[in-house]
């Protein structure tokens, strides 16, 4: 089953178009049945979302990661369809993601890095909404990846092979975690991306990268994202 999907609020899209600067050698790794960590908070009052612009004054920078990080510059818009094969559970959200729905969160901010000169980096997103839009629309896009041990994605024409993995989830705080180890097989080339989600109240938190880099500042960005929360 085919099915045409956008790019989602998770990057993968920009994962995807980062192939040839971060290949490794290592294949995928095998799939564990997905699941996440916590449960939307039932609040009788919820705060308002931040701005995008709020949002922007809450993302690591190269003060905070320390030497040896350089800011990416901004990515130009890409309108190629994305194509998933393979994968049931994606193609259900195709309608969804295709047309914004709900994984396209109206405020957000984000930023990329690379590291040393090298191939490695590493990405931070921010999205506000209420609880239970973020829940469910993060909840639905990481169920669906997990769920499938191996698919395809075409980007632009260019044929990506994807497997991927459940990881324990973090714990360095939030209401609800979320976190996956994704391999990209294109052209005998493969980079191994680790994405982590972490709900807090009303705020997302999505880092994504090298695994080591991830591991390495995720719980410096979930502190400078809630500090003001």
């Amino acid at each position: 089953m085919r099915v045409r999907v956008a790019t989602t609020a998770l990057g993968i899209t920009a994962a995807l178009l980062a192939l040839p600067a971060c290949s490794t050698d290592t294949t995928g790794p095998k799939h564990q049945p997905s699941s996440r960590t916590g449960k939307p908070t039932e609040a009788a009052q919820e705060p308002a979302a931040l701005s995008s612009a709020a949002l922007e004054s809450l993302l690591l920078d190269e003060n905070d990661l320390g030497s040896g990080y350089l800011p990416k510059p901004e990515r130009p818009a890409q309108h190629d369809d994305v194509t998933v094969i393979g994968c049931p559970a994606l193609s259900e959200l195709g309608g969804d993601a295709a047309t914004g729905g709900t994984l396209a969160f109206p405020h957000k901010a984000e930023v990329d890095f690379t590291y040393g000169g090298s191939s490695s980096e590493i990405s931070e997103e921010l999205y506000s909404d209420s609880t239970k839009k973020l829940s469910d629309g993060v909840g639905r896009i990481f169920d669906a990846m997990a769920g499938c041990p191996a698919y395809q994605v075409v980007s632009g024409g260019t044929p990506v092979d994807v497997t991927s993995q459940k990881l324990p989830a973090p714990t360095v705080g939030g209401d609800e975690q979320w976190s996956l180890l994704l391999t990209f097989i294109a052209g005998g080339r493969s980079t191994v991306v680790k994405q982590t989600a972490i709900r807090d109240g009303n705020l997302l938190l999505v880092v994504s990268g090298s695994p080591a880099l991830v591991d390495r500042h995720l719980d410096k960005a979930l502190a400078k994202a809630t500090a003001t929360s």
